[in-house]
């Protein structure tokens, strides 16, 4: 079967190499997935780069993020059958609950194999099926980002109509949280360096727009915009420069969910900002088989669709990498198989 491989962490995008596998085999409780789409995250362009801060495996095959047909089943499957469209959550074993302390082990395009080939053997309880109003390609995008935007917006926050949340900037987890909080009925702050992409997030429901080139100063935007309260909660995906004054944009007992490090680890974490606001801060990895289920219900509800800033074809992955590199996407970047 077509896939890709990374020789190595931090190989670069050019070490992107197109193979010839085997098509694998479903074993007990495992289904076979042609997969039909894929989609990029950060996290991948991270790996890439050899900034990820979790272990890869030399030669995997990368992206956590894929949608397609299950193909065959194996034994004891009961979960989804043949013809069933899925895609495969990221933990693989993480299923519901708290994550056990080896759940890193079975993250897709990391410590496993992902989804960029044409087919992927998936545990039964790590596959979910997609919601029937969308595309394959459509999807191939809730995985990672939709998911972590659920985790942090609806598990960690408990957000309730009529509150605030402050997103920053517009890629994956940013846009679905600005779709999830115009549907939950709570008013989003969205910050970008570019007027242009501000004014797509309006029109997706965004009720205030912060230009953090032009207004350094947005943690104090947002409490004005707050009426001087502070917001309820921030998506914080920045990290460093970022994360102090997003303690500046609460409110008290505000909360923050830590996502990723856009620009870098932030090192300027004062425990005195934490007791200041009386902040509730949580780390916030992706989510389980059970949250995905719960979120694809909401999408569905909703008639959510999924922000797709480009579709590559399978032979322009490394185009596709390079296009997230550029940071002038809005929405997620989608690789068709």
């Amino acid at each position: 079967m077509r896939a890709y491989q990374l020789p190595e962490s931090g190989a670069g995008i050019e070490a992107l190499a197109r193979v010839d596998l085997p098509q694998p085999k479903p074993q007990y409780r495992q289904v076979l997935v042609k997969v039909g789409a894929c989609s990029l995250n950060f996290r991948d362009l991270g790996i890439v780069r050899g900034t990820y801060r979790m272990p890869v495996r030399d030669k995997v095959v990368p992206l956590s993020d894929g949608a397609g047909e299950v193909v065959e089943i194996g034994a004891g499957v009961s979960r989804v059958k043949v013809g069933d469209k899925v895609a495969g959550n990221f933990f693989q074993r993480w299923t519901g609950g708290e994550p056990s302390q080896n759940v890193q082990a079975s993250a897709l395009g990391g410590s496993i194999d992902g989804m960029l080939a044409e087919y992927a053997v998936l545990e039964e309880d790590g596959v979910v099926k997609i919601p029937a109003h969308l595309s394959i390609e459509e999807g191939a995008t809730l995985p990672c980002a939709a998911l972590t935007a659920w985790h942090a917006m609806v598990r960690h926050a408990g957000l309730i109509a009529g509150q605030t949340v402050l997103l920053q900037g517009t890629g994956g987890v940013s846009i679905f949280g600005l779709q999830f909080a115009h549907a939950m009925g709570v008013s989003a702050i969205v910050t970008s360096s570019s007027d242009d992409k501000l004014k797509r997030a309006r029109s997706l429901g965004a009720s205030h727009a912060i230009n953090y080139k032009t207004t350094p100063d947005w943690e104090k935007s947002a409490v004005e915009f707050t009426g001087g309260r502070g917001v309820d909660h921030v998506v914080e995906v920045g990290g460093q420069g970022t994360l102090a004054k997003s303690f500046g944009a609460i409110r008290i007992g505000g909360k923050i969910s830590m996502i990723g490090g856009l620009s870098g680890a932030a090192t300027e974490l004062n425990p005195s900002l934490i007791l200041a606001r009386r902040a509730n801060v949580q780390g916030i990895s992706v989510g389980s088989t059970e949250m995905f289920e719960a979120m694809n219900g909401a999408i569905s509800a909703n008639q959510i669709k999924p922000v797709i800033d480009k579709v590559f074809s399978f032979d322009e992955a490394q185009a596709a990498y390079k296009h997230m590199a550029s940071g002038t996407h809005f929405g997620k970047i989608v690789i068709r198989v």
